[in-house]
């Protein structure tokens, strides 16, 4: 087969046995085709493939193909991050704002992705600096978010944002999401942020349930950082997590700075991909959802 795909990395969780059906079937299908492909040792399925280091199965890939879901397009993410591989998704099950390939069209989407025809999609990628009142540093990549939430059943927790240097807020409340495009229609979208269209270089900053409802979701230019501080409280802290993971706790005196990387995330999807199509899809827009079965028809 000519392609510029000749090496070929397959990314899936462990602990989703759905993934192995269709992982089978896509391994298979790109050996015969004498394509290279390589799988992370710990990947818990049987397969006629090379077996690397989780941590250097995209560092001579061409491509990586990611299976589940949109949590597994997040982990493929982290792991291309820095070769800059790109990224095409197959979603296990329901259509995915990332994992956009159902396994119905599995193969033949990929035969056209393989053969040149696709649409190349480059995504902002979040760095998040906690820097602890002691000096100490901790760094981590996000491509949905960095969250910033209280810590337990306690109290609110109070803190300040500025954005480029300038003050912008006090805020008062549960916390603070950071999102990309990306993630606005994740986390961020539960909490009345707005829709963010993926090719936008820009930051949803979204409050988590504030105590004034005068602190509204503001969007910011991804060139500039966001620097969020706690304010004093008693036994006030809060607990920082990027995509999902856990990075820190953030404390009176440390600073959380969130600004756009370096690196940027491109993925890869089949003729046809529609954003709109895929937000029509998942929020059943255009849709009447009042249930009309118990309705008497008209007489």
């Amino acid at each position: 087969m000519n392609t510029e795909f000749r090496k070929i990395a397959l990314v899936g969780r462990q602990t989703d046995a759905r993934v192995a059906e269709p992982m089978r079937t896509l391994a298979n299908y790109l050996t015969k085709a004498g394509i290279e492909v390589a799988a992370a040792e710990t990947l818990a399925v049987d397969l006629p493939v090379k077996r690397v280091a989780e941590e250097s199965l995209c560092d001579t890939a061409d491509l990586v193909i990611a299976i589940g879901g949109d949590g597994t397009m997040l982990y493929a993410s982290r792991l291309a991050r820095e070769s800059g591989v790109p990224i095409l998704g197959v979603n296990r099950g329901r259509l995915g704002f990332l994992a956009d390939i159902t396994p119905d069209e599995m193969i033949a989407s990929v035969e056209q992705v393989l053969a040149g025809d696709f649409l190349k999609d480059t995504r902002l990628l979040l760095k998040a600096q906690l820097t602890t009142a002691s000096g100490d540093e901790v760094l981590e990549y996000g491509l949905n978010d960095v969250v910033v939430q209280r810590r337990g059943g306690g109290g609110m927790v109070d803190f300040s944002t500025s954005v480029a240097g300038q003050y912008v807020n006090t805020h008062s409340g549960d916390g603070l999401i950071c999102a990309t495009p990306t993630g606005s229609t994740a986390y961020a979208l539960s909490c009345g942020g707005p829709i963010l269209e993926p090719q936008l270089d820009a930051v949803a900053l979204v409050p988590i349930c504030p105590h004034t409802l005068t602190d509204r979701p503001i969007v910011i230019p991804a060139s500039q950082a966001i620097d969020i501080v706690l304010l004093e409280r008693e036994d006030t802290r809060a607990e920082i997590t990027v995509d999902g993971g856990h990075i820190g706790t953030l404390r009176p005196g440390d600073t959380l700075r969130v600004a756009a990387a370096r690196q940027r995330i491109t993925l890869l999807h089949p003729p046809g991909h529609d954003f709109y199509g895929i937000l029509r899809s998942k929020l059943f827009w255009g849709r009447d959802s009042r249930k009309r079965g118990n309705e008497a028809p008209d007489s």
